[in-house]
């Protein structure tokens, strides 16, 4: 026989790091797995796409108090391929839209809105910079369809909220869009080591698979992904929410936005989909955002009631 350490303790601090040690955290696993750019900065050893044009032109148009739809869709209609998905996301069953939308402003106008739009544009610009890897782990959804899923679970969770208690609608529409971006920034970063990741969350399916990320690269994803949303200048909002989405005690700005995707991602595993094991929500986030946990099960419900619909608009994404 032989005896050996086969498991490792869960670090139990994992999310109470502030962003100059998600920095710190992100540099010293690149310098562990590419030693000969340790003296690199974080955009060039990582080497990721800049801010892609439309993104940058959507964040200024975020910004401006004078916009509205028409330059929305001027923005939008620079990129036709973003054009096309827009018009068809107005288009989907989903919205229940009568009559036909043929153009941008009209899927702003008559369906969608100002604020779902111009934060669906950015998730549209932003995905699109990076591929999704072919090697994820066995058993979980696509990363499109639970991107969508999750959006439209957030926006859901929103509006059942009482009025005063309520977050930008857009805004968590886009925080649950882009709220596993990191697993697209791994599979760009680390190629070799997210194959291994892959391998270890599927032998480990009853822990949360951030433990795993943390002892294997030294980081999570959800650190990575901050990182490069900093760099972006993507709104503060995005960037806390899916920095501190597994964080149940997180108590600075912006925490409604991280405490509506905790509570999204943990009742979307309840029903079986998602990663990461059967959680309970804390009663105090419930409370926080004037929410029950009936009223969360029921909406979850009806979101995934409406799965096959939601996977033809997360197909628009994929393409």
């Amino acid at each position: 026989s032989h005896v050996g350490q086969y498991t490792a303790p869960l670090p139990l601090d994992l999310h109470h790091h502030d962003r100059d040690q998600d920095l710190s955290d992100v540099e010293v696993a690149i310098r562990q797995f590419t030693p000969l750019r340790i003296q690199q900065r974080l955009e060039e050893t990582l080497d990721l796409p800049p801010l892609p044009e439309t993104a940058r032109r959507i964040i200024e148009l975020r910004v401006d108090p004078n916009a509205d739809s028409t330059s929305l869709a001027q923005a939008v209609e620079l990129d036709p391929g973003m054009s096309a998905q827009v018009v068809s996301w107005a288009r989907s069953p989903y919205y229940g839209v009568r009559g036909e939308v043929k153009t941008v402003e009209e899927a702003v106008i008559r369906v969608l809105g100002f604020d779902l739009v111009i934060n669906l544009a950015l998730g549209l610009a932003l995905g699109r910079t990076l591929t999704v890897p072919k090697e994820g782990p066995n058993g979980y959804a696509p990363f499109w369809q639970q991107s969508v899923v999750t959006a439209a679970l957030c926006g859901e969770l929103v509006r059942r909220m009482p009025n005063r208690l309520r977050p930008n609608h857009g805004l968590a529409y886009l925080c649950g869009l882009l709220h596993n971006f990191g697993f697209l920034v791994l599979g760009h970063v680390f190629p070799p080591q997210f194959s291994l990741i892959s391998r270890h969350i599927e032998a480990n399916p009853h822990i949360n698979r951030f433990y795993i990320e943390r002892h294997l690269l030294g980081m999570t994803r959800e650190q990575v992904s901050a990182c490069l949303m900093q760099q972006w200048r993507m709104p503060d909002e995005v960037v806390v929410a899916t920095r501190q989405m597994h964080n149940p005690h997180y108590e600075g700005e912006h925490r409604d936005f991280s405490h509506l995707l905790y509570i999204a991602c943990r009742s979307l595993r309840r029903h079986g989909f998602g990663d990461g094991p059967a959680e309970h929500t804390e009663d105090y986030l419930l409370d926080h955002l004037g929410l029950k946990e009936e009223t969360v099960a029921e909406t979850t419900e009806q979101v995934l009631s409406q799965l096959d619909e939601l996977a033809k608009m997360a197909q628009m994404l994929n393409r």
